[in-house]
């Protein structure tokens, strides 16, 4: 199965350098008021891959925020000591650990992540 997966890889990365060999011509990109970009279209096809990964990347930075800002709502946070007590050492034992049972975990990925 290994094998099977880096014939896989090797022959996506030789069908796309193959295509940037063949789309060494240069384009030319209009932006505004007159400006232009000339480059060979695998370096303009590449900029714009770049391009839709960081606008994708950034459009999702609010969920992840909510998200993270969720789960830190949840967790528990350690008691606040009062100036009165600071300098005083109080030996607690340590909480217990939660259990997590089956019905707490998500469902399996199918994807196999």
């Amino acid at each position: 199965m290994k094998y099977l997966l880096w014939l896989l890889k090797a022959a996506i990365f030789f069908t796309l350098f193959a295509f940037a060999l063949n789309n060494q011509h240069d384009a030319t990109v209009y932006f505004f008021f007159g400006t232009h970009w000339r480059a060979p279209l695998v370096l303009v096809v590449l900029a714009a891959f770049a391009g839709g990964l960081v606008v994708g990347a950034l459009g999702m930075l609010p969920g992840w925020w909510k998200h993270r800002a969720a789960a830190a709502a949840q967790q528990p946070s350690a008691p606040q000591q009062t100036p009165a007590n600071a300098g005083l050492a109080v030996a607690t034992a340590p909480a217990p650990a939660p259990s997590i049972s089956a019905t707490d975990l998500p469902a399996v990925r199918q994807h196999g992540l």
